[in-house]
């Protein structure tokens, strides 16, 4: 069994677009091991919330840490690339390659050095559930479904801590829904930390934590399964 440790802590995080307050003295710990459900009504802070945590936005005051190291400190970059994986609602995937030539994409970018490329892009993708004949597909010629896990294949492909999801399964009918999140709670057993944006309460429910922002009030109140 992989050791329950802290991958990520914010502490009195603020952020706001001029006078409005979207974040306030949020602070939060996350660890590995554990999946997060985000939610809250629109305009709350969840996407600012996970823009945050990917180094993609600074706050306006307040700190976050990944595996201690102040984020601040940290070549953001480097952080996105080998640190944090992210999976989005829409994919994000380049359609003119193949399911497997995004996954080697994804090493190349992260500066992954091992003997056979395609080798690794192929078990990461079976480990999701996809077979050779279709790793070897365009992305276009795969299903919704198909499409999310070659990207969840994608953010597994540097080995990261964090697995950042924003809506994963919001395009997916139930069953592949039940699906991904199949797929999500078997990287938090792995050792993973878990985060899920999202507005389904069947996809919460399936977390061991639920935080909730709230647009009057933006503080993080959180519920454990």
């Amino acid at each position: 069994m992989e050791e329950i440790k802290e991958v990520l802590r914010l502490e009195n995080v603020n952020f706001s677009y001029g006078a409005n307050h979207v974040l306030q003295d949020v602070s939060f710990s996350f660890k590995s091991g554990k999946i997060y459900a985000v939610t809250g009504k629109s305009g709350a802070g969840k996407t600012t919330l996970l823009s945050v945590i990917s180094g993609l936005a600074d706050p306006s005051s307040g700190e976050v840490f990944c595996n201690g190291q102040n984020l601040k400190e940290m070549d953001k970059y480097e952080y996105r690339s080998k640190s944090i994986g992210v999976i989005f609602q829409s994919f994000n995937l380049l359609t003119k390659l193949t399911a497997a030539e995004n996954v080697e994409l994804s090493m190349d970018i992260a500066g992954i050095d091992c003997e056979d490329k395609k080798q690794r892009a192929y078990d990461i993708l079976a480990q999701v559930g996809l077979s050779r004949d279709e790793a070897d597909r365009r992305v276009l010629k795969l299903s919704g479904g198909q499409q999310q896990r070659v990207a969840i294949a994608r953010a597994l492909s540097y080995d990261p801590d964090i697995i950042m999801a924003d809506e994963p399964t919001g395009n997916l009918d139930e069953e592949t829904q039940d699906e991904i999140m199949d797929i999500l709670e078997g990287l938090a057993s792995q050792g993973k930390c878990v985060i899920i944006v999202t507005h389904s309460s069947s996809v919460a429910a399936r977390a061991d934590e639920k935080i909730v922002l709230y647009k009057d009030n933006p503080a993080i109140r959180d519920s454990v399964r």
